[in-house]
C-alpha cells in the first residue's frame, strides 16, 4: 500500500469524523438531556480528527523531507489542526458545548475545501521552489498559520458574542477586576444595577455565558497576536535574504499589516481603554473577515510574491 493511498484514506477519515462531530454538537443544542453523553462523543471525535491530522502532517514531513507548509493544501490542513487544538483547549477549560457547535463546522468547511475542492495536483507534495528553500520557512509560515488559527477562533467567539447579544449593548467596561472572581464581580455589578439589567439583559445565565465568551475571545486573540507579530518579522527577514528587501508592499504583506492593525486596535482598546463586551466584539468580528482576505483573498484576487497557493 502506497503512502498516497494511506494519506488519502486518513484525509477522508478526518472529513468523515468532523462531519459526524458537527452533527453531534448540533444535536446537542436541541437535546440537552443527552448533553453529557453527546458532548463526550463530540470531544472524542475532535481529538481523533486532531491526532489524525497531526499524523498526516508528520507523514508528509518525513516523506517530502521538509516542513509541510509549502502549498495551499498543506497550510489548510495545518490551519484545521490549529483550530481543533485551540478549540479542545477551550472546551477542556470551560466545558462549554456551544463553542464546539460553532468552531467544529468551520474546521469541517476548511478540511472539506482542502480535500474536495482543490485539484489532486495541488494536494501532492512537490519539490520546494528556490525561494522556499530556506530555514526561515518553518519559522515564518508556522507562526503565520498559528496566528491565523488562533485569531480565527478568537474572532469567531466575538461573532458568537454579537449573535447571542442580539443587538443589545452589553458593556463590561470598567468593572472592578481586582477581585479574585471576574465573573462574580460582573454579576454583582449588574445585580446592583437592576434597572440596567431590565433594559439591557434580563437573563443572568446568558450574561454569564457572554462574559465567558468575551473573556476567552480576548485571551485567544491575545495569544494569536504575538504569533502574527513574530511571523511578520520573520517574513521580513526572510524577504531580505531572498529578495534583498524587508518590505515590498506585496498584496499579502499589505493585508498582513492590515490584520495586525485590526487586532492591535482590539488589544489596545481592551488594555488601555478598558473596553469589553459589544464594543470590542465588533472589532474582533471585523478581524475574522480581514484574516480570510489576507490568507485566501489575495490568492484569488491577484498574484504577488506570495503566490504559491494561487488557484488558476
Amino acid at each position: 500500500m502506497s503512502w498516497d493511498i494511506i494519506e488519502n484514506f486518513l484525509s477522508n477519515m478526518v472529513f468523515g469524523v468532523l462531519l459526524f462531530t458537527t452533527i453531534i454538537y448540533w444535536i446537542n443544542l436541541f437535546f440537552f438531556k443527552w448533553g453529557s453523553k453527546l458532548a463526550l462523543v463530540g470531544r472524542i471525535g475532535s481529538v481523533t480528527a486532531n491526532i489524525t491530522l497531526f499524523f498526516i502532517l508528520g507523514l508528509r514531513w518525513v516523506i517530502a523531507g521538509y516542513f509541510p507548509l509549502s502549498n495551499l493544501y498543506e497550510s489548510l490542513l495545518f490551519l484545521t489542526w490549529t483550530l481543533l487544538l485551540v478549540y479542545l483547549y477551550i472546551e477542556f477549560k470551560t466545558n462549554n458545548k456551544l463553542i464546539g457547535s460553532i468552531l467544529i463546522p468551520v474546521a469541517l468547511l476548511i478540511n472539506g475545501f482542502a480535500n474536495l475542492t482543490l485539484p489532486i495536483e495541488m494536494q501532492k507534495a512537490s519539490p520546494l521552489v528556490p525561494a522556499l528553500q530556506s530555514n526561515w520557512l518553518m519559522l515564518h509560515v508556522s507562526m503565520m498559520m498559528f496566528s491565523y488559527g488562533t485569531l480565527i477562533v478568537g474572532s469567531l467567539l466575538s461573532i458568537l458574542f454579537l449573535v447571542i447579544a442580539k443587538g443589545k449593548q452589553i458593556d463590561f467596561t470598567n468593572l472592578d477586576k481586582a477581585n479574585t472572581s471576574y465573573l462574580n464581580t460582573l454579576l454583582a455589578y449588574y445585580e446592583e444595577k437592576s434597572t440596567k439589567i431590565s433594559h439591557q439583559f434580563t437573563d443572568l445565565g446568558k450574561l454569564k455565558l457572554l462574559s465567558t465568551i468575551d473573556n476567552w475571545s480576548y485571551r485567544i486573540i491575545g495569544l494569536g497576536f504575538p504569533f502574527l507579530t513574530i511571523g511578520i518579522i520573520a517574513g521580513g527577514v526572510w524577504a531580505n535574504e531572498a529578495w534583498g528587501s524587508y518590505w515590498s508592499w506585496d498584496p499579502k504583506e499589505t493585508w498582513a499589516l492590515i490584520t495586525w492593525i485590526v487586532f492591535a486596535a482590539y488589544l489596545h482598546s481592551r488594555l488601555t481603554k478598558g473596553w469589553a463586551g459589544t464594543k470590542t466584539a465588533f472589532l474582533g468580528s471585523l478581524g475574522f473577515f480581514v484574516i480570510w482576505i489576507c490568507y485566501l483573498g489575495v490568492n484569488f484576487l491577484g498574484k504577488g510574491l506570495h503566490s504559491y497557493g494561487w488557484l488558476s
